[in-house]
């Protein structure tokens, strides 16, 4: 058998087998796409989670939630501030009215920081949940809170308990 000149030591093919290997294997975060708002989908974390639909974003933190009609819009920056409304009595037994909440936070790729602070109308006091960091994709890890309610008015197992 002859050799041929341009014949590639098997050696090689493993050197460039193993980087192909490392740069597909390594865990890239999930990017959610940037379209001025906060990325459809459920962002998650210890304590909090947030349900981004087409026309209403939930968020939970701890055993309380709220709503938000619509996206909420990202500025250039990945600061958002948006008015919504708040449940602070909601586990183990839902209790009151909802009450007016400014959610804010920052986006960073896939990572979302959020702060809700609430005008309790009950007992006239502010109240501040958060900031929690959720992440894009994640399922939210909520405690004793096992079930959270959607957007949609339903309601879904969305959470893990821990």
């Amino acid at each position: 058998m002859s050799q041929c000149p341009w014949r590639v030591p098997n050696a090689l093919y493993l050197v460039v087998a193993a980087v192909a290997l490392l740069a597909c294997s390594s865990a890239q975060p999930i990017i959610p796409p940037s379209d001025g708002r906060v990325a459809l989908g459920t962002w998650g974390g210890d304590s909090g989670g947030l349900i981004a639909g087409d026309t209403a974003t939930h968020v939970h933190i701890g055993c309380t939630f709220g709503d938000v009609t619509g996206r909420i819009p990202v500025d250039s920056r990945g600061n958002f501030s948006v008015a919504g409304r708040y449940m602070l009595r909601a586990f183990p037994v839902q209790q009151g009215p909802t009450v007016p909440a400014l959610f804010t936070g920052h986006i960073d790729g896939a990572t979302l920081v959020l702060t809700v602070t609430v005008n309790d109308t009950v007992t006239r006091t502010t109240v501040v949940r958060g900031p929690v960091t959720l992440r894009f994709g994640d399922t939210p890890r909520m405690g004793p809170c096992p079930i959270c309610r959607n957007p949609y008015g339903t309601r879904m197992p969305l959470v893990t308990l821990r």
